[in-house]
């Protein structure tokens, strides 16, 4: 009867001490993780691209995977920011080729807005 009570003691001793003390911290944070933090709205237009990941797709002067910043200045205007920014927040595909951009929903349409405005500086002249 000892051996079965101290088996038994044992196999709870075991499973409470391999239990976590907070099972709904691990759910939050690994719903968290899923949330990229908001862009910094006290930067600028052109800072807020360089802290992205812009540069993977896009360059100034040189179509990489997506348009050069050039090209985007060239083809829009500013009567064009308001669906320029929603691309951006949005995502989109079609109008450069075959490969989406993909959606930054972590910029706000206003910092996306601001973005916007410092490509469309770079319009040929």
């Amino acid at each position: 009867m000892s051996k079965l009570f101290l088996t038994g003691g044992l196999i709870f001793f075991l499973y409470s001490c391999s239990k976590k003390e907070n099972p709904t911290l691990e759910s939050v944070s690994s719903e968290t993780s899923l949330v990229s933090e908001p862009v910094n709205t006290n930067i600028s237009g052109d800072q807020m691209i360089q802290t992205l990941d812009c540069s993977g797709c896009h360059t100034i002067h040189e179509r990489m995977i997506g348009p050069s910043y050039q090209e985007i200045a060239d083809k829009y205007s500013e009567k064009d920011t308001e669906m320029l920014a929603s691309k951006i927040v949005e995502g989109g595909s079609g109008v450069w080729g075959g490969v989406p951009m993909a959606a930054h929903p972590q910029v706000s349409k206003e910092d996306a807005k601001k973005m916007i405005e410092y490509i469309l500086t770079l319009k040929k002249k």
